[in-house]
C-alpha cells in the first residue's frame, strides 16, 4: 500500500477527483468533508500528507491546520492548502497558519501526483 493521504474538502466532485487521481498513483487515500470529520479520521488514520481545502463549512481549513500543527501527534504531517480563492495574500495566510504548501483549484490532474510526490520526498 502506498503513502497515506487525507483529503479534506466539502466539494464532493473535488474529493472524488483527487481521490481517484491519487489512488491510481498507488496512494492510500481517506477523505473528509469538513474539519470535524477530519479530526475523527485522524484519531485512527495517520496520513503523511493532508490536502486541506481552505473554505470549509464550520471550522475553516486554516484553523484546522493551526490546531494540527500545534498538536504533538499531528504536527509533522505535511499539510497542503487547496483553494479556489487564489487571491493576493492567500498563499501567505496559508503558510502563516502552518501549511507546508499551496495548490490552487481547479485541481491540475497532470501535476498533482508529482506535487504530492515532491512533498513526500522532503
Amino acid at each position: 500500500m502506498g503513502e497515506p493521504i487525507l483529503i479534506v474538502d466539502d466539494n464532493p466532485a473535488n474529493l472524488k477527483l483527487a481521490k481517484v487521481l491519487l489512488v491510481s498513483e498507488g496512494y492510500e487515500v481517506q477523505t473528509a468533508a469538513d474539519a470535524e470529520i477530519a479530526m475523527q479520521v485522524l484519531v485512527s488514520y495517520k496520513p503523511r500528507v493532508i490536502l486541506m481545502d481552505i473554505q470549509l463549512p464550520g471550522m475553516d481549513g486554516l484553523e484546522l491546520t493551526r490546531i494540527l500543527k500545534a498538536a504533538p501527534d499531528t504536527k509533522n504531517i505535511v499539510i497542503i492548502a487547496l483553494t479556489a480563492y487564489a487571491m493576493k495574500g492567500d498563499e501567505e495566510r496559508a503558510k502563516a497558519a502552518g501549511c507546508d504548501g499551496y495548490i490552487t483549484k481547479p485541481i491540475d490532474t497532470q501535476t498533482l501526483p508529482g506535487v504530492i510526490a515532491g512533498y513526500l520526498k522532503k
